[in-house]
Protein backbone atom coordinates (compact mmCIF):
# COMPACT_ATOMS: atom_id res chain seq x y z
CA UNK A 1 0.00 0.00 0.00
CA UNK A 2 1.39 3.34 -0.88
CA UNK A 3 2.13 5.83 1.76
CA UNK A 4 0.13 9.31 0.67
CA UNK A 5 2.58 12.22 -0.63
CA UNK A 6 3.54 14.99 1.80
CA UNK A 7 4.17 18.41 0.75
CA UNK A 8 7.93 19.61 1.74
CA UNK A 9 6.68 21.92 3.82
CA UNK A 10 4.18 19.50 5.95
CA UNK A 11 6.85 17.30 6.33
CA UNK A 12 9.38 19.74 8.14
CA UNK A 13 9.86 19.39 11.76
CA UNK A 14 9.38 22.02 14.00
CA UNK A 15 11.74 24.88 14.71
CA UNK A 16 14.24 24.11 16.93
CA UNK A 17 15.24 27.06 19.78
CA UNK A 18 18.54 28.01 19.49
CA UNK A 19 19.77 27.21 22.72
CA UNK A 20 18.09 23.73 22.00
CA UNK A 21 20.61 23.38 19.00
CA UNK A 22 23.12 21.98 21.46
CA UNK A 23 20.94 20.52 23.79
CA UNK A 24 21.89 22.71 26.57
CA UNK A 25 19.39 22.14 28.82
CA UNK A 26 20.60 19.05 29.62
CA UNK A 27 24.01 20.42 31.31
CA UNK A 28 21.45 21.88 33.97
CA UNK A 29 20.42 20.80 37.44
CA UNK A 30 16.82 20.75 38.14
CA UNK A 31 17.50 23.37 40.43
CA UNK A 32 19.18 25.84 38.14
CA UNK A 33 16.40 25.34 35.61
CA UNK A 34 14.14 25.94 38.07
CA UNK A 35 15.64 29.04 39.74
CA UNK A 36 16.03 30.12 35.49
CA UNK A 37 12.44 29.46 34.87
CA UNK A 38 11.63 31.61 38.60
CA UNK A 39 13.68 34.76 36.80
CA UNK A 40 12.46 34.60 33.36
CA UNK A 41 8.65 34.72 34.68
CA UNK A 42 9.87 37.34 36.73
CA UNK A 43 11.40 39.42 34.09
CA UNK A 44 8.69 38.77 32.03
CA UNK A 45 5.77 39.85 34.16
CA UNK A 46 7.65 42.75 35.70
CA UNK A 47 10.31 44.38 33.64
CA UNK A 48 9.61 43.60 30.00
CA UNK A 49 6.79 45.68 29.81
CA UNK A 50 8.37 49.02 30.85
CA UNK A 51 11.88 48.76 29.81
CA UNK A 52 11.34 50.35 26.33
CA UNK A 53 9.85 53.15 27.92
CA UNK A 54 12.70 53.13 31.06
CA UNK A 55 15.33 52.91 27.95
CA UNK A 56 13.70 56.09 26.34
CA UNK A 57 13.03 57.63 29.14
CA UNK A 58 16.53 57.38 30.65
CA UNK A 59 15.36 56.72 33.60
CA UNK A 60 14.29 53.45 36.29
CA UNK A 61 12.39 52.95 39.12
CA UNK A 62 15.75 52.02 40.94
CA UNK A 63 13.95 52.00 44.57
CA UNK A 64 11.53 50.00 43.53
CA UNK A 65 12.80 47.53 41.62
CA UNK A 66 15.63 47.02 44.48
CA UNK A 67 13.04 45.81 46.67
CA UNK A 68 11.33 43.52 43.70
CA UNK A 69 14.43 42.40 42.90
CA UNK A 70 15.64 41.74 46.50
CA UNK A 71 11.90 39.99 47.33
CA UNK A 72 13.38 37.71 44.44
CA UNK A 73 16.27 36.70 46.13
CA UNK A 74 18.81 37.56 43.21
CA UNK A 75 20.40 40.21 45.05
CA UNK A 76 24.36 38.68 46.18
CA UNK A 77 22.61 35.30 45.51
CA UNK A 78 25.78 33.39 44.94
CA UNK A 79 26.62 34.78 48.61
CA UNK A 80 26.60 32.93 51.58
CA UNK A 81 24.94 34.27 55.11
CA UNK A 82 23.47 37.64 55.65
CA UNK A 83 20.39 37.03 54.10
CA UNK A 84 21.81 35.78 50.53
CA UNK A 85 20.55 33.05 48.98
CA UNK A 86 23.61 30.89 48.64
CA UNK A 87 23.16 29.35 44.92
CA UNK A 88 26.09 28.06 42.74
CA UNK A 89 27.87 30.16 40.36
CA UNK A 90 25.86 28.72 37.34
CA UNK A 91 22.59 29.66 38.75
CA UNK A 92 23.64 32.83 39.02
CA UNK A 93 24.97 33.21 35.60
CA UNK A 94 21.51 31.70 34.36
CA UNK A 95 19.70 34.49 36.45
CA UNK A 96 22.08 37.66 34.49
CA UNK A 97 21.30 35.65 31.08
CA UNK A 98 17.47 36.30 31.99
CA UNK A 99 17.74 40.04 33.17
CA UNK A 100 20.19 40.74 30.52
CA UNK A 101 17.81 39.67 28.00
CA UNK A 102 15.10 42.29 29.04
CA UNK A 103 18.22 44.98 29.53
CA UNK A 104 21.46 45.30 30.25
CA UNK A 105 21.20 48.14 32.44
CA UNK A 106 18.39 45.71 34.93
CA UNK A 107 21.38 43.22 35.10
CA UNK A 108 24.35 45.73 35.78
CA UNK A 109 21.55 47.17 38.88
CA UNK A 110 21.35 43.61 40.12
CA UNK A 111 25.31 42.98 39.55
CA UNK A 112 26.64 45.93 40.79
CA UNK A 113 25.06 45.60 43.71
CA UNK A 114 25.71 41.78 44.47
CA UNK A 115 28.87 41.14 42.83
CA UNK A 116 30.87 44.45 43.37
CA UNK A 117 29.39 45.99 46.39
CA UNK A 118 28.25 43.58 48.66
CA UNK A 119 30.74 40.84 47.45
CA UNK A 120 33.32 43.52 48.45
CA UNK A 121 31.73 43.39 51.94
CA UNK A 122 31.33 39.98 52.34
CA UNK A 123 34.73 38.93 51.37
CA UNK A 124 36.77 42.25 52.70
CA UNK A 125 34.72 43.35 55.66
CA UNK A 126 34.35 43.27 59.08
CA UNK A 127 31.42 41.10 60.91
CA UNK A 128 29.75 44.34 61.89
CA UNK A 129 30.14 46.17 58.43
CA UNK A 130 28.98 42.54 56.87
CA UNK A 131 26.05 42.22 59.47
CA UNK A 132 24.95 46.45 59.21
CA UNK A 133 25.10 46.54 55.73
CA UNK A 134 24.79 43.04 53.90
CA UNK A 135 20.89 41.84 54.85
CA UNK A 136 19.47 44.70 54.01
CA UNK A 137 21.39 44.88 50.57
CA UNK A 138 19.92 41.39 49.86
CA UNK A 139 16.10 42.71 50.25
CA UNK A 140 16.57 45.14 48.47
CA UNK A 141 16.10 48.04 51.36
CA UNK A 142 20.02 49.23 50.25
CA UNK A 143 21.15 49.87 47.39
CA UNK A 144 25.06 49.65 46.76
CA UNK A 145 27.14 50.97 44.39
CA UNK A 146 31.27 50.57 43.77
CA UNK A 147 33.41 52.99 43.14
CA UNK A 148 36.79 52.68 41.81
CA UNK A 149 37.23 54.22 38.17
CA UNK A 150 38.22 57.51 37.52
CA UNK A 151 38.07 59.92 34.87
CA UNK A 152 41.65 59.76 34.17
CA UNK A 153 42.11 56.07 35.44
CA UNK A 154 39.55 53.65 33.64
CA UNK A 155 41.65 50.94 32.53
CA UNK A 156 44.48 51.55 34.75
CA UNK A 157 43.11 51.83 38.47
CA UNK A 158 46.20 51.96 40.19
CA UNK A 159 46.62 55.77 38.60
CA UNK A 160 43.88 56.61 40.87
CA UNK A 161 44.01 60.24 42.40
CA UNK A 162 40.99 59.38 45.08
CA UNK A 163 43.14 59.53 48.51
CA UNK A 164 42.40 58.57 52.30
CA UNK A 165 44.13 60.59 54.95
CA UNK A 166 44.44 60.05 58.88
CA UNK A 167 42.93 62.87 60.84
CA UNK A 168 43.37 61.82 64.56
CA UNK A 169 41.26 58.10 65.12
CA UNK A 170 38.99 59.39 61.00
CA UNK A 171 39.97 58.99 57.75
CA UNK A 172 39.22 61.81 55.24
CA UNK A 173 38.37 60.95 52.03
CA UNK A 174 39.09 63.31 48.33
CA UNK A 175 38.54 62.40 45.20
CA UNK A 176 36.11 61.56 42.13
CA UNK A 177 34.81 58.42 40.56
CA UNK A 178 32.97 58.55 37.31
CA UNK A 179 30.82 56.19 35.44
CA UNK A 180 29.54 54.48 38.80
CA UNK A 181 26.24 52.54 37.94
CA UNK A 182 23.76 53.22 40.68
CA UNK A 183 25.77 56.07 42.29
CA UNK A 184 22.93 58.43 42.35
CA UNK A 185 20.59 55.65 44.30
CA UNK A 186 23.04 54.04 46.41
CA UNK A 187 22.61 54.11 50.23
CA UNK A 188 25.92 52.59 50.90
CA UNK A 189 29.39 53.14 48.38
CA UNK A 190 32.21 50.84 48.32
CA UNK A 191 34.83 53.41 47.53
CA UNK A 192 38.53 52.53 46.44
CA UNK A 193 41.31 54.81 47.76
CA UNK A 194 44.93 55.86 48.20
CA UNK A 195 46.67 55.93 51.65
CA UNK A 196 49.74 55.84 52.99
CA UNK A 197 49.63 51.93 52.76
CA UNK A 198 48.73 51.76 49.56
CA UNK A 199 45.18 51.04 47.90
CA UNK A 200 42.73 50.62 50.81
CA UNK A 201 38.17 49.94 50.65
CA UNK A 202 35.89 52.06 52.52
CA UNK A 203 32.46 51.64 52.85
CA UNK A 204 30.72 55.18 52.47
CA UNK A 205 27.45 55.86 53.64
CA UNK A 206 25.91 58.27 51.13
CA UNK A 207 24.71 60.46 53.28
CA UNK A 208 27.67 61.01 54.63
CA UNK A 209 28.58 65.12 54.67
CA UNK A 210 30.57 65.79 52.30
CA UNK A 211 29.75 62.67 49.70
CA UNK A 212 27.47 63.66 46.32
CA UNK A 213 26.71 61.88 42.91
CA UNK A 214 25.25 63.65 40.69
CA UNK A 215 23.70 61.36 37.93
CA UNK A 216 25.45 61.45 34.10
CA UNK A 217 22.61 62.23 31.44
CA UNK A 218 22.39 62.27 27.82
CA UNK A 219 23.44 58.59 27.54
CA UNK A 220 23.36 56.79 24.29
CA UNK A 221 23.97 53.25 26.37
CA UNK A 222 22.37 51.45 29.47
CA UNK A 223 19.50 54.20 29.52
CA UNK A 224 17.71 51.70 31.83
CA UNK A 225 20.39 52.51 34.22
CA UNK A 226 21.46 54.93 36.75
CA UNK A 227 25.19 56.17 36.29
CA UNK A 228 26.41 58.61 38.38
CA UNK A 229 29.76 60.26 39.18
CA UNK A 230 31.02 60.34 42.74
CA UNK A 231 32.65 63.36 44.05
CA UNK A 232 34.14 63.12 47.96
CA UNK A 233 35.16 66.17 49.44
CA UNK A 234 36.84 66.19 53.09
CA UNK A 235 34.10 63.11 53.61
CA UNK A 236 35.00 61.92 57.35
CA UNK A 237 34.47 58.45 58.23
CA UNK A 238 35.54 56.68 61.12
CA UNK A 239 38.40 53.95 61.45
CA UNK A 240 36.27 51.34 61.01
CA UNK A 241 35.13 52.22 57.68
CA UNK A 242 37.76 50.87 55.68
CA UNK A 243 37.60 47.18 54.47
CA UNK A 244 39.78 45.75 57.05
CA UNK A 245 40.48 41.88 54.59
CA UNK A 246 41.68 44.33 51.05
CA UNK A 247 45.03 45.99 50.39
CA UNK A 248 46.37 47.08 47.24
CA UNK A 249 44.51 46.52 44.48
CA UNK A 250 43.86 42.77 44.52
CA UNK A 251 40.51 43.89 46.62
CA UNK A 252 39.17 45.97 44.16
CA UNK A 253 40.04 43.60 40.82
CA UNK A 254 39.06 40.55 42.68
CA UNK A 255 35.02 42.04 43.08
CA UNK A 256 35.99 43.08 39.13
CA UNK A 257 36.17 39.39 38.47
CA UNK A 258 33.14 38.71 40.22
CA UNK A 259 31.22 41.16 37.82
CA UNK A 260 33.08 39.89 35.00
CA UNK A 261 31.86 36.26 35.60
CA UNK A 262 28.51 37.71 35.48
CA UNK A 263 28.64 39.82 32.82
CA UNK A 264 30.17 36.25 30.44
CA UNK A 265 26.08 34.84 31.06
CA UNK A 266 24.59 38.04 31.10
CA UNK A 267 25.78 39.24 27.55
CA UNK A 268 24.02 35.85 25.83
CA UNK A 269 21.19 36.84 27.47
CA UNK A 270 21.06 40.07 25.00
CA UNK A 271 22.06 38.05 22.10
CA UNK A 272 19.54 35.59 22.84
CA UNK A 273 16.75 37.90 22.96
CA UNK A 274 18.10 39.49 19.28
CA UNK A 275 18.36 36.29 17.67
CA UNK A 276 14.77 34.89 19.32
CA UNK A 277 13.50 38.54 17.93
CA UNK A 278 14.79 38.28 14.21
CA UNK A 279 13.56 34.39 13.96
CA UNK A 280 10.29 35.39 14.98
CA UNK A 281 10.35 38.41 12.82
CA UNK A 282 11.91 36.58 9.42
CA UNK A 283 9.03 33.83 10.10
CA UNK A 284 6.39 36.57 10.02
CA UNK A 285 7.74 39.00 7.41
CA UNK A 286 6.70 38.59 3.85
CA UNK A 287 9.42 39.71 1.06
CA UNK A 288 8.73 38.70 -2.62
CA UNK A 289 6.03 36.55 -1.54
CA UNK A 290 7.88 34.19 0.37
CA UNK A 291 9.05 34.28 4.48
CA UNK A 292 12.37 36.49 4.84
CA UNK A 293 13.05 33.16 7.06
CA UNK A 294 13.09 31.13 3.31
CA UNK A 295 16.11 32.58 2.33
CA UNK A 296 19.66 31.42 1.81
CA UNK A 297 21.12 34.63 3.05
CA UNK A 298 18.69 34.94 6.01
CA UNK A 299 19.41 31.25 7.49
CA UNK A 300 22.90 31.45 6.94
CA UNK A 301 22.85 34.55 9.31
CA UNK A 302 20.42 32.47 11.67
CA UNK A 303 22.95 29.40 11.89
CA UNK A 304 25.87 31.36 12.10
CA UNK A 305 24.05 33.31 15.31
CA UNK A 306 22.84 30.23 16.71
CA UNK A 307 26.35 28.53 16.71
CA UNK A 308 28.08 31.63 18.29
CA UNK A 309 25.08 32.01 21.35
CA UNK A 310 25.51 28.00 21.73
CA UNK A 311 29.37 28.01 22.11
CA UNK A 312 29.16 31.02 24.07
CA UNK A 313 26.86 29.63 26.62
CA UNK A 314 28.62 26.02 26.75
CA UNK A 315 31.88 28.53 27.75
CA UNK A 316 29.85 30.45 30.25
CA UNK A 317 28.54 26.95 31.76
CA UNK A 318 32.24 25.45 31.89
CA UNK A 319 33.41 28.98 33.84
CA UNK A 320 30.80 28.22 35.98
CA UNK A 321 31.17 25.22 36.85
CA UNK A 322 35.27 25.58 37.38
CA UNK A 323 34.05 28.65 39.78
CA UNK A 324 32.30 26.66 41.75
CA UNK A 325 34.98 24.04 42.20
CA UNK A 326 37.33 26.94 43.22
CA UNK A 327 39.89 26.91 40.56
CA UNK A 328 38.83 29.39 38.24
CA UNK A 329 41.22 31.77 37.04
CA UNK A 330 41.33 35.49 36.28
CA UNK A 331 42.40 34.91 32.48
CA UNK A 332 39.94 32.28 32.18
CA UNK A 333 37.07 35.16 33.36
CA UNK A 334 39.00 37.14 30.92
CA UNK A 335 38.83 34.92 27.70
CA UNK A 336 34.62 33.71 28.52
CA UNK A 337 34.02 37.90 28.96
CA UNK A 338 36.10 39.08 25.46
CA UNK A 339 34.71 36.07 23.47
CA UNK A 340 30.98 36.48 24.75
CA UNK A 341 30.74 40.24 25.22
CA UNK A 342 32.14 40.29 21.33
CA UNK A 343 30.47 37.75 19.77
CA UNK A 344 26.73 39.31 21.89
CA UNK A 345 27.33 42.41 19.95
CA UNK A 346 27.98 40.94 16.82
CA UNK A 347 24.86 38.99 17.11
CA UNK A 348 22.82 41.89 17.80
CA UNK A 349 24.29 44.52 14.85
CA UNK A 350 23.91 41.17 12.64
CA UNK A 351 19.85 40.85 14.32
CA UNK A 352 19.32 43.99 13.35
CA UNK A 353 20.12 43.47 9.78
CA UNK A 354 17.30 41.12 9.26
CA UNK A 355 15.05 43.47 10.88
CA UNK A 356 15.77 46.21 8.32
CA UNK A 357 14.61 49.46 8.92
CA UNK A 358 12.09 48.42 11.78
CA UNK A 359 15.47 47.16 13.90
CA UNK A 360 16.19 50.66 14.85
CA UNK A 361 13.16 51.30 16.44
CA UNK A 362 12.08 50.62 20.40
CA UNK A 363 9.21 48.63 19.46
CA UNK A 364 11.69 45.68 19.11
CA UNK A 365 14.57 45.08 21.91
CA UNK A 366 17.59 44.57 19.04
CA UNK A 367 19.31 48.00 18.88
CA UNK A 368 18.50 48.78 22.40
CA UNK A 369 20.48 45.35 23.51
CA UNK A 370 23.18 46.61 21.11
CA UNK A 371 23.36 50.25 22.29
CA UNK A 372 23.78 48.49 25.40
CA UNK A 373 26.48 46.21 24.77
CA UNK A 374 29.16 48.77 23.85
CA UNK A 375 29.05 49.95 27.14
CA UNK A 376 29.32 46.30 28.53
CA UNK A 377 32.01 46.33 26.00
CA UNK A 378 33.73 48.72 27.77
CA UNK A 379 33.20 48.45 31.28
CA UNK A 380 34.86 45.59 33.78
CA UNK A 381 37.56 45.53 31.71
CA UNK A 382 37.68 46.76 27.97
CA UNK A 383 38.29 43.94 25.14
CA UNK A 384 41.61 45.32 24.38
CA UNK A 385 42.41 44.71 28.42
CA UNK A 386 41.16 41.56 28.26
CA UNK A 387 43.02 40.35 25.32
CA UNK A 388 46.25 41.20 27.20
CA UNK A 389 45.14 39.65 30.50
CA UNK A 390 45.17 36.28 27.99
CA UNK A 391 48.39 37.70 26.07
CA UNK A 392 50.81 37.59 29.48
CA UNK A 393 48.70 33.97 30.18
CA UNK A 394 50.10 32.96 27.12
CA UNK A 395 52.99 34.38 26.88
CA UNK A 396 54.46 35.49 30.38
CA UNK A 397 54.98 38.96 29.23
CA UNK A 398 53.45 41.92 30.78
CA UNK A 399 52.33 44.30 27.53
CA UNK A 400 50.42 46.61 29.48
CA UNK A 401 53.34 49.29 29.81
Amino acid sequence: MKSSPQSPRSSQPSPVHPIDLLAIDGLLTDEEREIRRTVRAFADRELRPHVAEWFESGAIPARELARSLGGLGVLGMHLEGYGCAGTNSVAYGLACVELEAVDSGLRSLVSVTGSLAMYAIRKYGSEEQKQDWLPGMAAGEYLGCFGLTEPDAGSDPGAMRTNAKRDGADWVLNGTKMWITNGSVADVAVVWARTEDGVRGFVVPTDTPGFSAPEIKQKLSLRASVTSELVLEDVRLPADAMLPGARGLSGPLGCLNEARFGIVFGALGAARDCLETAISYAADRTVFARPLSSYQLTQQKLADMSLELGKGMLLALHLGRLKDQGVLTPEQISVGKLNNVREAIAIARECRTILGANGITLEYPVLRHANNLESVLTYEGTSEVHALVIGKALTGEQAFR
